[in-house]
């Protein structure tokens, strides 16, 4: 050991005997914090939920000061929480601080889906925000049916309703209406459920079912100056409000402060005294030192032993690895691929093999390279996935982490990647041919994938890796996006700081490798989704090496020069019907537009969806983009990994 690192190790433990020595001697009179900085570091406690503080508040316990309006919640009985929404009771069933999603169910509905009341639900919007996964259901009442049976009704009688016979409906159950099953309903109310509860609809079609799926209720995100409370409580202080204007205060000690705690010199307790307790704690702690010394300088010397980028995946896993998927050892990963003899394919960080859970659950298991980078791929993709839950998303199911061995066990996308279905070369020897239709519905799944990554909320998603490799199709070819080993989470900026650049040659926006074009945003991942359904459109790479000696290599710009001519069927080869021409046309109006040299020029991917699923009148020819795609080589082809601060 270094002489600095062992200077470094014996100033670690002095250090903290001193402030713990600090705090238990400082005069009581010099610790009397005001009172609502006192008030508001007690926590909310009622039945299941613990430790709920910012920006939640109630009459017992946290004041109003302590978190913002909107958010006040009511313990019933000691067990249950109740939070009033625009006028409406929900009961909270779960509360999560690391994600600010609120699991909640309607209160009048939580015993019988017969309310005394028919009213819709109703949020406030300036507070809270469904989650991608909820969908509508319908509960018709007072309903005379004619000539059939109602599918999935129920008996209920409402005040004011002539009949009780009632039923429910969603459109993923059923997309009959009222009218079409020649039933007269004379009232109706929406109500949110998860995206879960359709399936379980389906199995379950009586009211006890209905009954269970209203009680798991649904999710919502709840927003309350998270960029200002952060850094409040880093500097020491408590999150709260002015319930007078319901701004954000930093509660510090003595004083409120609108942002953050002021510097230690600026503290009410002044540099003298601090200095006077310093001493004394010298003094008193000398007898202890040396005892102490030595036994943290053994623990420091263990932890020094293993490398750091061990360290900061073992405290990742800690704090974030028991959120949503299950942690495995290797011998159950070699056990589930019966020793890695179903090999799937081999990606930039490690291999694919088919495997399958105790549950006879079909999975694919991503081994990495213990040797390949310093595990950052591996904490992109867990803390990036398991924080989705969206169908266009492929589901994580588990990890596996032992020291140089890590895995990741993703759902089992039974038809592979895209690329197999788009690549004349590859398609019409080993895979079905698909129709352009069904590749249209497959480009708009996969902008709703990225619109729910994108959406804006406290963890939004920057996936670095949009291409048709790493597009998963399921049996059904439902889109899902996969491979997150390049991602960054990121806050509510829409600008990143970057030290270099991330992604597949042919895909990478023009700002990530090169920082005069603008800042790395959402935008950059709308670049590489339109260069993918430009070739999802065409049927051929972008670059295409084989005709790399004519002016037809780089197909964006080879298409443009068909659509500035007028070409009728945009000089494709292969002969299309009307409507195969109208589809193959939008996807490649809109990937020009999403592959603009400036990021403001690009759309949204709110915004591609919306052209996607418009009129192809309204679809405008862009500018033509001034920079080319450089000819890919198998070797460019590799997904490069570096450095990004988000």
């Amino acid at each position: 050991m270094t002489m600095p690192t062992a200077h470094i190790f014996l100033r670690l433990p002095i250090l903290f005997i001193i402030f713990n020595l600090i705090t238990t001697l400082m005069p009581s009179a010099l610790c009397d914090d005001a009172a609502q900085y006192t008030e508001c570091r007690n926590t909310y406690d009622c039945g299941l939920l613990k430790n709920i503080t910012y920006p939640f508040w109630a009459a017992n316990g946290r004041p109003q000061h302590c978190g913002r309006e909107g958010y006040q919640l009511t313990c019933l009985d000691d067990q249950n929480t109740v939070i009033r929404i625009e006028d409406q009771d929900f009961l909270v069933l779960d509360i999560s601080k690391e994600v600010y999603i609120i699991t909640i169910a309607r209160l009048d509905l939580w015993d019988s889906p017969c309310p005394s009341r028919l009213v819709n639900t109703t949020l406030d919007y300036d507070r809270f925000a469904y989650v991608q996964a909820v969908r509508n259901l319908t509960l018709y009442y007072g309903c005379v049916p004619n000539r059939e049976t109602v599918p999935n009704n129920f008996t209920c009688k409402i005040e004011g309703t002539q009949k009780d016979r009632a039923f429910y409906i969603d459109e993923s159950i059923s997309r009959l209406t009222p009218h079409q099953n020649e039933t007269l309903c004379f009232n109706n109310i929406s109500v949110p459920i998860m995206w879960t509860g359709v399936d379980l609809l389906h199995q379950n079609r009586t009211v006890d079912g209905l009954q269970q799926v209203l009680k798991q209720g649904f999710k919502v995100e709840y927003k309350a100056n998270w960029e200002l409370c952060g850094p409040c409580m880093r500097s020491n202080g408590t999150c709260g409000s002015n319930i007078t204007t319901d701004s954000f205060l930093c509660f510090c000690g003595g004083h409120p402060y609108e942002e953050t705690c002021p510097n230690s010199e600026d503290n009410s307790w002044s540099w003298n005294w601090k200095r006077k307790v310093i001493i004394g704690a010298f003094a008193a702690a000398s007898g202890i030192l040396l005892s102490v010394i030595v036994c943290c300088i053994k623990s420091r010397m263990q932890t020094f032993m293993r490398t750091k980028s061990h360290q900061d995946l073992e405290a990742f896993i800690q704090n974030n690895g028991p959120l949503a998927v299950k942690r495995y050892k290797f011998s159950d990963i070699r056990k589930m691929t019966n020793s890695f003899k179903d090999k799937l394919g081999r990606g930039g960080y490690g291999d694919v093999y088919k495997g399958k859970l105790r549950d006879g659950c079909l999975v694919a298991v991503k081994v990495l390279n213990a040797s390949k980078g310093n595990g950052e791929d591996f904490i992109n993709e867990v803390a990036s996935i398991s924080r989705t839950s969206h169908v266009n998303v492929v589901t994580l199911l588990g990890y596996c982490f032992e020291g140089q061995k890590k895995a990741l066990i993703y759902e089992f996308m039974p038809n592979g990647s895209l690329e197999k279905f788009i690549y004349k070369e590859i398609s019409l020897k080993t895979t079905p041919h698909l129709e352009l239709e069904k590749l249209f519905e497959i480009a708009i799944g996969i902008a709703r994938g990225l619109e729910y990554l994108h959406r804006g909320c406290n963890t939004r998603i920057l996936h670095f890796d949009i291409k048709p490799h790493n597009i998963l199709l399921d049996d059904n070819f439902c889109p899902k996006i996969s491979d997150f080993g390049l991602s960054k989470l990121c806050l509510k900026e829409s600008i990143m700081s970057m030290l270099d650049a991330r992604g597949t040659i042919g895909y990478i926006a023009p700002e990530v490798f090169c920082r005069n074009f603008g800042g790395v945003s959402v935008k950059s991942d709308v670049y590489s989704y339109g260069m993918m359904i430009l070739e999802v459109a065409g049927g051929r790479k972008n670059s295409d090496v084989q005709v790399s000696h004519t002016t037809d290599a780089f197909f964006p710009d080879w298409i443009y020069k068909h659509l500035e001519q007028g070409s009728s069927n945009l000089g494709l080869p292969n002969p299309m019907t009307q409507e195969e021409n109208e589809l193959a046309r939008k996807m490649i109006l809109v990937g020009l537009w999403c592959i603009q040299t400036k990021p403001s020029d690009r759309p949204s991917m709110s915004k591609v969806i919306e052209m996607l699923e418009g009129s192809i009148e309204a679809l405008q020819i862009p500018p033509k983009p001034f920079l080319t795609s450089p000819i890919r080589t198998p070797a460019e082809s590799e997904s490069s990994t570096f450095s990004l601060i988000c």
